[in-house]
């Protein structure tokens, strides 16, 4: 194997929202010894917001061991980033000569909240790891990496298959390889979005009430949406998804739910929580985005307040 010393990799993949999602194994498996057989229906989009990766190596002697440290945002984690430390380890066995990794996550929106950030940085290092130490691997092997690492570490279901597929799209099959489709969005559209907090993917997906709550409604409203797939049928049933799991009472999201509750009255596409996150979005047309923005500066600080669009164009090495 042949490494490239001293030499960065920059890695950018969007962010993502997911509006409503169904649990389900392939092939309709109750339990699955298989994590790639792992994953969700359901709909979401990415945004023109990234989370980077930069990672690169140095040489070290002969007598060392390969050790690959993982900052997030400028903290050092390493093996507390689960998700990212799963991948390092699973490719491990391939380097052949001792090497220090290093690996810089910096995301544009908050961590732990609804955005993506897990499966933006699986694909970011999987990508890199892949491109610096010539591992030969194709885009769908790369997925199928990232994609296991957030079901085993329970940072995600299927978003990195959104991720993989950007603007809005059908997640039509769980697990992997990834069965999507793409639904068209105009152009004037803006989506304004903030978060009050973090919230723990492992713990709700880890909850057996929860989730079979969100089994129930998520293939309720799935079946619904693809008979008539779009925007606004998106927004609706993302809202109507929140109100029959009760999460927002359930997580006790207070500015959540009294921000919602004001957006409901506009007359734009349609406003939601994350899934999973302590945060909230609006979907709007151009027009209306000043208006919007001002309801959540009643909230929130001006600074944590995003205006974004619908990204089209995907991951960028």
């Amino acid at each position: 194997m042949t490494i490239e010393n001293h030499r960065d990799f920059t890695i950018k993949v969007p962010h993502r929202i997911t509006g409503f999602f169904e649990i389900v194994n392939k092939n309709n498996e109750v339990h699955s010894s298989d994590p790639a057989n792992i994953g969700s229906r359901g709909v979401g989009f990415t945004l023109n917001a990234y989370g980077t990766t930069i990672i690169n190596t140095q040489t070290l002697e002969s007598n060392n061991d390969t050790i690959c440290n993982i900052y997030i945002n400028g903290k050092k984690l390493d093996q507390k980033a689960g998700t990212s430390y799963y991948i390092f380890k699973s490719i491990k066995h391939l380097i052949t000569k001792p090497i220090n990794i290093n690996v810089y996550h910096n995301f544009d929106l908050p961590v732990e909240s609804g955005y993506g950030a897990s499966g933006s940085g699986a694909l970011g290092l999987i990508f890199g790891l892949n491109k610096i130490l010539n591992l030969g691997f194709t885009i769908h092997e790369c997925g199928r990496i990232a994609h296991i690492s957030e079901v085993i570490n329970k940072t995600g279901l299927g978003t990195v298959c959104g991720q993989l597929n950007p603007g809005l799209s059908i997640l039509k099959e769980g697990g992997y390889p990834c069965v999507c489709e793409k639904i068209y969005v105009p152009k004037n559209i803006k989506v304004i979005t903030t978060s009050f907090g973090k919230i723990s993917t492992n713990n709700i997906l880890a909850d057996e009430k929860v989730r079979s709550v969100i089994i129930k409604v998520g293939k309720e409203i799935f079946q619904r949406f693809i008979k008539n797939p779009n925007i606004n049928t998106f927004a609706e049933l993302s809202l109507e998804f929140v109100e029959k799991t009760n999460l927002i009472d359930l997580l006790d999201l207070v500015n959540v739910r009294e921000l919602l509750s004001q957006l409901k009255q506009e007359k734009i596409i349609g406003a939601s929580m994350n899934q999973l996150g302590r945060s909230i979005y609006a979907i709007c047309e151009d027009k209306d985005r000043r208006k919007i923005k001002e309801i959540f500066e009643s909230y929130q600080n001006k600074r944590k307040i995003y205006v974004l669009r619908i990204d089209e164009k995907g991951y960028k090495i």
